[in-house]
């Protein structure tokens, strides 16, 4: 009975029911910490307190909503990772890729793309002006300073890292131009450099901050924010069962 069943695809092969491909070892989906949200007809930056994830694969999308909460659904986007799926979860368990994060200073312009890039004292591109001094100042308030006033570069952090939980789901993405990760950037790479060459476990997660200025045009009054913030937990061979399941 079993070979006559398959033989109904014999006549259209293309439309045979294919398995689904291994992306264990592809870039599957993002994490973002905001959207882009309609007010007054304008496109406006929204930070979110729970992690949000895209991707264009369904399977994934379901492994997302099943480890960290929420639905999947679609959402407007130009690119291929049409679904996304607004989680439950601040805090995701996460295993760094070795060499899986990297730091750097980008600035684009309208109509020429990418125009500085360096990583605080070199040029990284183009090629003919790599290892050039990019003359950025050395304060990272000063670069701020600069980048705010659009004359300077922002930071641009790629972190790539598996799910712990899920880790043959693929691999996955966050990107962020925050500069409070970029204060955070030393500390991070010391831990991951005790680990070199291995998979590390971390968290990483939307940290809340609250607090109340008491100089500046802002004294007395509530700030609030969220920052990107990854803490390393040691060498994924090195980690016990126990140690695994306190960081999920």
């Amino acid at each position: 009975m079993a070979n006559n069943i398959r033989r109904i695809w014999d006549a259209d092969p293309d439309a045979a029911p294919k398995e689904r491909q291994s992306f264990s070892d592809d870039v599957v989906g993002r994490f973002r910490s905001g959207r882009l949200v309609k007010m007054n007809g304008k496109d406006v930056p929204e930070s979110l307190n729970e992690w949000r994830v895209t991707t264009g694969d369904p399977v994934v999308a379901a492994t997302i909503s099943e480890l960290l909460g929420g639905v999947s659904g679609e959402w407007e986007t130009d690119k291929e990772d049409n679904l996304q799926v607004l989680t439950d979860s601040a805090t995701v368990a996460i295993i760094i890729e070795p060499d899986g994060v990297d730091a750097s200073f980008k600035q684009f312009a309208p109509g020429a793309g990418l125009v500085h890039h360096c990583d605080g004292f070199e040029f990284l591109s183009p090629e003919e002006d790599k290892g050039q001094p990019c003359k950025c100042p050395s304060l990272v308030a000063e670069r701020k300073l600069q980048a705010d006033k659009l004359r300077g570069p922002k930071p641009s952090v790629d972190v790539k890292f598996r799910l712990q939980d899920a880790p043959d789901a693929g691999i996955f993405r966050f990107n962020s131009g925050s500069w409070k990760l970029v204060e955070a950037l030393g500390p991070l790479f010391t831990e991951l450099d005790k680990h070199a060459g291995k998979q590390v476990r971390a968290t990483l997660t939307i940290e809340n901050v609250r607090y109340t200025p008491q100089k500046g045009p802002r004294a007395g009054t509530e700030v609030s924010y969220n920052k990107p913030v990854i803490k390393v937990l040691g060498a994924l061979e090195a980690a016990e069962p126990a140690d695994l399941a306190k960081a999920a």
